[in-house]
């Protein structure tokens, strides 16, 4: 109990520790981050300043300037340089997207069916939070992310934009929407380029930065399901970078798709062929800051270009929408497997089991507090069988104890260890009681409590679902604001945690009367009546109110399981006579026993040889 005592103040006082190492990292950096983006906007002022005013002119007609010579070589690029931009909007009933004809890209992305945590309208791209460009050579280095397009045709559901050169051609950037799709579909052309750009020219450049806003409750939560993917083609799933840390990654293999994804929502690009080659970098912003965003997010792409004809088009997709599995799923690319249902056995019976029986039952049942509540019973009586078995294990030890505890009494030296182990198995085999039997069962449950770990904070159905108390089920249901924040606990006070630790605490009570009483045991227990329900209050307290509530209901459920199996199905005189009957069918040792048995009797001959000796 005291080396648990200790451990438990180390691992709290080092969280507490890491606490406050972290904050101060953050107001360090947030302080980096203003002085970077101050120094950014005297850059865009500086540049704006130089653009506006081309070459210094050398005098003036009628208050007009006279500029010396163009700022490229390009007339028509330098009208476009100096042009001012203008908004395009694209819509269907799901999305709706503005274009900026400066740069021909996107300016913002609004969902429909969705809202912030303020009940504003959900931005997943603000206005002027993304730029995107593309970098060619023809006949001098262009970013078409400085020019201003014209517009050739512009409807509810398709814009092109043109960029025309003086020596002929254009490049066209066309952007369409289909009816209930959150893909934006995107076509980059150079038409009439022949003569413009060098046949020598094989490669392109496309950047493309958005800063994604918050969206939900808690920033904590928020940021740790929030993060950067990438696809190569062939690959089982996605990799990632980021998850609520600083990260980047640069790689010269072919790329097929990437995704700026927040914790319900994602800005995914996907290229028609492959990007040769790629820079991804994502950083988080501060929990204070300002303008209430959460991450920017890069990406620094060179794209295969083949100048073999007057018309190239290159095509380029842009999921914009939620990380729903069903909608990421349709689109036939692995989209889906950004969403973070744990690895192969875990995300196998999440896909297969859980999110399945979820949508059924979504369809019928409007309240998520519910639908929760049903698919907990339904994997607990799924389950029952194996809770059953472990009961009648932990019930049989109880049965057999006075005889476990003479044989301790019997063998008490070290030496005769192996003895000892034969006879606990004879003694185990006699009452048909397996080593296994108690805990095997309660291993082929964590499969399922890992599952629901992985699915309720991933889970965009629960978003802004209210239920008893808690006004968001992704998030973590407050019953006490504290105004500050307190080391390992938080800003709040979760009564579904709270809860959720106090039934853990009474299940480990009830529970703990069947340990043995060897005080190597001690140990044990006080790790799971006491530490255990300690530790998940912790954890859970920031975590979604789904969560604590779907731990909540499990232990209120096995207690109620526990209670009626061991008054009804698993009672002390049913043991006793299955223990009885078994005991008159003949036995056969398995190989584990039968090597037992081999190395006790080699044991013997080598203790028999050193007393010749």
């Amino acid at each position: 109990m005291t080396g648990m005592v200790l451990i438990m103040i180390l691992v709290l006082g080092f969280s507490w520790y890491q606490s406050r190492q972290y904050t101060k990292q953050m107001e360090a950096q947030a302080q980096l981050d203003s002085i970077a983006r101050v120094e950014q906007m005297a850059e865009m002022a500086m540049d704006s300043i130089k653009r506006a005013e081309g070459i210094v002119a050398d005098g003036e007609m009628a208050g007009v300037k006279v500029l010396n010579m163009p700022a490229y070589k390009d007339s028509l690029l330098t009208e476009a340089r100096l042009a001012e931009g203008s908004i395009c909007r694209i819509a269907n009933d799901v999305v709706e997207i503005e274009l900026s004809t400066k740069g021909a890209q996107i300016y913002s992305v609004k969902l429909n069916d969705y809202k912030s945590y303020d009940s504003t309208d959900l931005y997943l791209i603000r206005p002027e939070h993304s730029q995107y460009g593309v970098s060619v050579f023809a006949g001098e280095n262009i970013n078409t992310k400085d020019f201003t397009f014209n517009i050739a045709a512009c409807d509810d559901s398709t814009v092109i934009m043109q960029l025309p050169f003086a020596q002929g051609g254009y490049i066209q950037q066309k952007y369409s929407l289909e009816k209930g799709s959150y893909m934006l579909k995107n076509e980059l052309s150079f038409v009439g380029m022949g003569h413009v750009i060098p046949n020598n020219v094989s490669m392109l450049d496309i950047d493309w930065s958005v800063i994604i806003p918050r969206l939900e409750k808690g920033y904590k939560n928020e940021k740790q399901y929030s993060k950067l993917d990438f696809y190569f083609s062939g690959d089982k799933k996605p990799e990632e970078i980021g998850r609520g840390r600083d990260a980047s990654e640069r790689f010269d293999t072919r790329l097929k798709w990437f995704a700026f994804q927040q914790q319900f929502f994602s800005a995914i690009m996907t290229s028609g062929s492959e990007f040769a080659s790629a820079d991804l970098s994502v950083k988080y912003y501060a929990e204070d800051d300002p303008s209430h965003n959460l991450m920017a997010c890069s990406a620094n792409l060179r794209s295969d270009f083949q100048s073999v004809s007057d018309n190239i088009v290159l095509p380029y997709e842009f999921y914009l929408g939620p990380n729903d599995y069903r909608t990421l799923k349709s689109y036939d690319m692995k989209y889906e497997k950004i969403i973070p249902l744990g690895g192969w056995l875990v995300g196998w019976f999440s896909r297969l089991v859980i999110i399945p029986c979820f949508d059924f039952l979504g369809r019928f049942i409007s309240n998520y507090g519910i639908v929760i509540l049903l698919m907990t019973l339904l994997i607990k009586l799924l389950i029952s069988p194996l809770t059953i078995k472990s009961y009648k294990s932990s019930a049989k030890m109880q049965v057999i104890k006075p005889e476990v505890d003479k044989l301790n009494e019997k063998y008490p030296n070290e030496k005769d260890a192996m003895k000892k182990q034969q006879a606990m198995m004879d003694l185990y085999q006699k009452a048909g009681i397996s080593p296994m039997g108690g805990c095997l069962p309660m291993l082929l449950q964590m499969p399922i409590l890992f599952a629901m770990f992985r699915f309720f904070p991933a889970s965009i159905e629960l978003r802004q679902q209210k239920f008893l108390w808690a006004d968001d089920l992704s998030a973590y249901d407050s019953i006490w604001d504290f105004g500050v924040n307190v080391p390992l606990l938080g800003d709040h006070l979760s009564l579904f945690a709270l809860l959720m630790a106090v039934t853990m605490f009474i299940y480990s009570k009830m529970t703990s009367s069947q340990m043995s009483d060897d005080p190597n045991m001690a140990g044990m227990k006080f790790m799971s009546v006491w530490l255990m329900p300690i530790m998940m209050f912790f954890i859970c307290n920031n975590f979604s109110a789904a969560l604590s509530y779907y731990y909540l209901l499990s232990n209120i459920i096995t207690m109620g399981m526990t209670w009626y199996i061991r008054k009804y199905v698993v009672t002390e005189e049913k043991v006793r006579a299955d223990m009885m009957l078994k005991a008159k069918q003949p036995k056969k040792k398995s190989k584990w026993q039968q090597r037992l048995e081999e190395a006790q009797k080699m044991q013997e001959q080598m203790q028999k040889q050193q007393r010749r000796r």
